[in-house]
Protein backbone atom coordinates (compact mmCIF):
# COMPACT_ATOMS: atom_id res chain seq x y z
CA UNK A 1 0.00 0.00 0.00
CA UNK A 2 1.76 3.37 -1.26
CA UNK A 3 0.38 6.61 0.26
CA UNK A 4 1.19 9.62 -1.49
CA UNK A 5 -0.11 13.13 -1.28
CA UNK A 6 -0.86 15.73 -4.06
CA UNK A 7 -1.87 19.52 -3.51
CA UNK A 8 -5.88 19.98 -4.38
CA UNK A 9 -6.40 22.36 -7.69
CA UNK A 10 -9.77 23.42 -8.45
CA UNK A 11 -10.38 20.63 -11.40
CA UNK A 12 -10.16 18.35 -7.98
CA UNK A 13 -13.66 19.64 -6.55
CA UNK A 14 -15.80 17.18 -7.52
CA UNK A 15 -13.77 14.20 -6.53
CA UNK A 16 -13.25 15.56 -3.14
CA UNK A 17 -16.67 16.62 -2.85
CA UNK A 18 -17.67 12.60 -3.27
CA UNK A 19 -14.64 12.04 -0.64
CA UNK A 20 -16.11 13.94 1.56
CA UNK A 21 -19.60 12.73 1.33
CA UNK A 22 -18.40 8.90 1.42
CA UNK A 23 -16.13 10.09 5.10
CA UNK A 24 -19.04 11.59 6.54
CA UNK A 25 -22.40 10.04 5.61
CA UNK A 26 -22.07 7.99 8.69
CA UNK A 27 -21.68 10.94 10.86
CA UNK A 28 -25.28 12.77 9.26
CA UNK A 29 -26.70 9.67 9.81
CA UNK A 30 -25.39 9.88 13.52
CA UNK A 31 -25.94 12.96 14.40
CA UNK A 32 -28.48 15.03 11.94
CA UNK A 33 -26.57 17.00 10.36
CA UNK A 34 -22.74 17.28 9.36
CA UNK A 35 -20.47 20.07 8.10
CA UNK A 36 -18.43 17.76 6.10
CA UNK A 37 -21.21 15.85 4.29
CA UNK A 38 -23.27 17.51 1.74
CA UNK A 39 -20.76 18.99 -0.14
CA UNK A 40 -21.24 20.00 -3.94
CA UNK A 41 -18.83 20.38 -6.62
CA UNK A 42 -19.29 24.52 -6.31
CA UNK A 43 -18.66 24.51 -2.14
CA UNK A 44 -15.63 22.03 -2.69
CA UNK A 45 -14.41 24.53 -4.81
CA UNK A 46 -14.86 27.59 -2.71
CA UNK A 47 -13.08 25.30 -0.27
CA UNK A 48 -9.83 24.55 -1.86
CA UNK A 49 -9.62 28.48 -2.68
CA UNK A 50 -9.43 28.97 1.09
CA UNK A 51 -7.55 26.42 2.41
CA UNK A 52 -4.48 24.29 1.88
CA UNK A 53 -5.42 20.66 0.83
CA UNK A 54 -3.83 17.61 -0.32
CA UNK A 55 -5.55 14.43 -1.56
CA UNK A 56 -4.34 11.58 -0.08
CA UNK A 57 -3.67 8.81 -2.82
CA UNK A 58 -3.27 5.25 -1.91
CA UNK A 59 -1.72 3.39 -4.67
CA UNK A 60 -2.99 5.91 -6.90
CA UNK A 61 -6.21 6.52 -6.04
CA UNK A 62 -7.98 8.71 -4.46
CA UNK A 63 -8.90 7.84 -0.79
CA UNK A 64 -9.04 10.78 1.43
CA UNK A 65 -7.95 14.35 2.27
CA UNK A 66 -6.56 16.73 4.93
CA UNK A 67 -6.94 20.75 4.90
CA UNK A 68 -5.67 23.40 6.88
CA UNK A 69 -5.72 26.92 7.10
CA UNK A 70 -2.74 29.30 8.83
CA UNK A 71 -4.60 31.03 11.82
CA UNK A 72 -1.77 33.03 12.09
CA UNK A 73 2.06 32.45 14.15
CA UNK A 74 2.54 29.49 14.04
CA UNK A 75 -0.93 28.25 14.36
CA UNK A 76 -2.73 26.50 11.81
CA UNK A 77 -6.49 24.67 11.96
CA UNK A 78 -6.97 21.61 10.58
CA UNK A 79 -10.14 22.01 8.67
CA UNK A 80 -10.81 18.25 7.82
CA UNK A 81 -8.63 14.83 7.55
CA UNK A 82 -11.03 12.31 6.16
CA UNK A 83 -10.53 8.83 4.56
CA UNK A 84 -13.27 7.13 2.80
CA UNK A 85 -14.53 3.71 4.90
CA UNK A 86 -13.23 1.27 2.88
CA UNK A 87 -9.20 2.14 4.06
CA UNK A 88 -9.63 3.71 7.69
CA UNK A 89 -8.05 2.08 10.32
CA UNK A 90 -5.13 1.29 7.51
CA UNK A 91 -2.59 3.98 9.65
CA UNK A 92 -3.38 6.78 6.32
CA UNK A 93 -4.69 8.99 8.94
CA UNK A 94 -1.73 9.00 11.26
CA UNK A 95 0.56 8.75 8.29
CA UNK A 96 -0.95 12.17 7.38
CA UNK A 97 -0.81 13.75 10.04
CA UNK A 98 2.46 12.86 10.42
CA UNK A 99 2.55 14.60 6.54
CA UNK A 100 1.06 17.86 7.48
CA UNK A 101 3.44 18.21 10.01
CA UNK A 102 6.14 18.51 7.80
CA UNK A 103 4.70 20.28 5.06
CA UNK A 104 3.81 23.16 7.34
CA UNK A 105 7.57 24.06 8.41
CA UNK A 106 6.62 27.28 10.75
CA UNK A 107 3.64 25.39 12.83
CA UNK A 108 4.02 25.69 16.65
CA UNK A 109 0.03 24.76 17.55
CA UNK A 110 -2.34 22.96 15.20
CA UNK A 111 -6.33 22.46 16.80
CA UNK A 112 -8.95 21.20 15.27
CA UNK A 113 -12.20 20.38 15.97
CA UNK A 114 -14.57 16.66 16.42
CA UNK A 115 -17.43 15.38 18.05
CA UNK A 116 -15.92 14.15 21.69
CA UNK A 117 -18.17 11.12 21.68
CA UNK A 118 -16.73 9.57 18.52
CA UNK A 119 -14.20 7.63 20.95
CA UNK A 120 -12.49 6.55 18.14
CA UNK A 121 -11.63 9.46 16.73
CA UNK A 122 -10.86 10.82 20.39
CA UNK A 123 -8.12 8.08 20.52
CA UNK A 124 -6.88 8.54 17.03
CA UNK A 125 -5.88 12.36 17.90
CA UNK A 126 -4.64 11.87 21.73
CA UNK A 127 -2.88 8.34 21.47
CA UNK A 128 -1.60 8.57 18.11
CA UNK A 129 -1.44 12.18 16.95
CA UNK A 130 -0.14 13.75 20.24
CA UNK A 131 -3.39 16.05 20.46
CA UNK A 132 -4.60 17.16 23.52
CA UNK A 133 -8.29 18.02 24.15
CA UNK A 134 -8.08 21.91 24.75
CA UNK A 135 -12.27 22.46 25.24
CA UNK A 136 -15.49 21.89 24.41
CA UNK A 137 -17.68 23.55 22.59
CA UNK A 138 -21.82 22.92 20.99
CA UNK A 139 -22.55 23.12 17.49
CA UNK A 140 -26.36 22.20 17.70
CA UNK A 141 -26.92 19.10 19.11
CA UNK A 142 -23.28 18.25 18.77
CA UNK A 143 -21.03 18.33 21.81
CA UNK A 144 -17.53 18.89 20.07
CA UNK A 145 -13.95 18.76 21.26
CA UNK A 146 -10.94 20.93 20.16
CA UNK A 147 -7.82 19.75 20.14
CA UNK A 148 -4.18 21.32 20.09
CA UNK A 149 -0.89 19.65 19.63
CA UNK A 150 2.00 22.03 20.50
CA UNK A 151 5.53 21.52 18.78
Amino acid sequence: MKIEYRQAAIEDAEVLANIYNASFYDDYLRFGSCPGYGQTKEMMEESIRKYLKHIILCDNEPVGCVSCIKLGNGVYEIGCLCVIPEYQGKGIGTQTMQFVKTILKDWNTLTLVTPIDKKKNVKFYTEKCGFRIESTERDGNVELARFVAER
